[in-house]
């Protein structure tokens, strides 16, 4: 245990700096999952209170701000909010993308056994709202939006289990964030397959071919994430251009990150082997490395973690606390009337997310249990599946995305409040089921 602790802590033999008293609180903070759901959750609250208030107009209208990127005749206009959904959720789906590859590679479901519950509950968390949404909107324009209610909402997710705390079992625990992970899969799939325009094959060409290139430089040994960054612009602005929404760049660039290091254990207790005679040997008092020596020492130490862990590590507070909470400050700002949750719209979503995830859930994890595919987690029961399947009813990031694909006008705003309202009671649910359902730390066996 100490050594894993260890493993944890960053060097602390580096020169101190007063600033770091600031800034290592701060890294610690931004690396927490829950923290996320907190920022999120007030960033949402402000755009509610700015779109119902006096500024309502004003705060509506600035996100329709045109923004230009052009390189001489080639000109990108867009309004600023289209800028943030379709350009920086890019980056957030590249996380996600990661994140996905790591569970495929690394985590939970790299293990078909292990991987059978969250895999069959997940399946049924989609499929099951997408048809309550869809048989109470057959028939009309806005059947187009059955997408909305399919996917989970990670931060909030992650955030209702750090109130409850050490009540939830890590089964439990694990288990939701893969489902959460393989539902990120199906709305990735969604948006892929179910809201892509007429397609564009030249510019589609241009995507497949950096896609490609991306392959090539990998297997040849290129390193530079500059190289990588500019290469994935050009993917992102071929799928842009080709009418393919350009947030799948992100998650297939995602996919493709290695997740095996470059540099072996070996490889870098050599190289620390050979500082440290340097620095502790006969040679320590005149010690002068080169600028090649210092160089090699960081490719060894850089390369010696995987480029996913890397990314992801270093990507994730600005994805947690940048570009989502700016996506909800720029979508989730609805003038909110009371009749629009009485909307057909409303109802649809909110039925979807409030009644077809859990069913979906516990349904097709009590067929998968009963068929002898999979088995729960030990200590849970099936109401804490069932509170599980409340809290995956939490949609709201990915749910507004792709309402903002499906849907346009007042439908958009009305599929927005079916959220809304879905989430939070979703989230009161889930939370009040495990809660009565759950043994506080002390009843648990061996537990004090």
């Amino acid at each position: 245990m100490a050594d894993d602790e260890a493993r944890d802590e960053p060097l602390a033999d580096l020169p101190d700096a007063p600033i770091r008293r600031l800034t290592d609180p701060l890294a610690a903070f931004l690396h927490v999952e829950a923290a996320g759901g907190v920022v999120l959750l007030g960033f949402t609250a402000l755009a509610l209170l700015l779109a119902n208030s006096a500024a309502s107009e004003a705060f509506l209208s600035f996100w329709k701000t045109p923004v230009s990127l052009g390189v001489g005749s080639f000109e990108l206009r867009h309004s600023l909010h289209h800028w943030i959904n379709d350009g920086l959720m890019g980056i957030f789906f590249f996380v996600v993308g990661l994140e996905v590859k790591r569970e495929l590679v690394l985590g939970e479901l790299r293990d078909p056994q292990r991987a059978a519950l969250p895999v069959a509950a997940a399946l049924g968390g989609m499929i099951v709202p997408a048809g309550v949404y869809l048989a109470l909107q057959w028939g009309e324009p806005t059947a187009r939006g059955w997408g909305i209610p399919m996917a989970t909402d990670i931060a909030f997710v992650v955030g209702c289990m750090a109130i409850l705390g050490p009540r939830i079992p890590n089964g439990l625990r694990v288990m939701l964030l893969s489902l959460a992970i393989v539902d990120d899969i199906g709305a990735i799939l969604v948006i892929a397959v179910g809201y892509t325009r007429e397609l564009d094959w030249d510019w589609l060409g241009l995507a497949l071919a950096a896609l490609a290139l991306v392959i090539v430089l990998g297997r040849v040994g290129v390193r530079s994430i500059g190289i990588y960054v500019a290469v994935g612009a050009v993917a992102w602005l071929g799928f842009h251009e080709s009418g393919v929404h350009a947030t799948i760049a992100g998650v297939l660039l995602g996919l493709m990150t290695p997740a095996e290091s470059w540099v072996g254990a070996g490889t870098l207790r050599a190289g620390v082997a050979r500082a440290h005679a340097f620095l502790h040997g006969d040679e320590a008092g005149d010690y002068d490395p080169t600028p090649a020596d210092v160089a090699a020492l960081q490719t060894v130490a850089r390369e010696s973690v995987s480029p996913l862990r890397r990314l992801e590590y270093a990507l994730h507070p600005y994805s947690a606390f940048a570009i989502m909470p700016l996506f909800a400050f720029a979508n989730a700002g609805v003038p909110i009337d009371p009749a629009g949750f009485l909307d057909p719209v409303a109802i649809a979503v909110g039925a979807g997310l409030l009644l077809g995830k859990p069913l979906g859930i516990v349904g097709f994890s009590f067929l998968a249990v009963k068929l002898g595919l999979a088995r729960l987690p030990d200590g849970v029961g099936w109401g804490a599946i069932a509170g599980a399947g409340f809290l995956a009813g939490i949609g709201f990031t990915m749910a507004i995305f792709i309402a903002g694909l499906a849907l346009d006008g007042g439908s958009l705003d009305h599929a927005k409040l079916g959220v809304l309202a879905a989430s939070a009671l979703a989230a009161v649910a889930g939370m009040s089921l495990l809660v009565s359902s759950l043994p506080k730390p002390e009843d648990k066996p061996g537990g004090a």
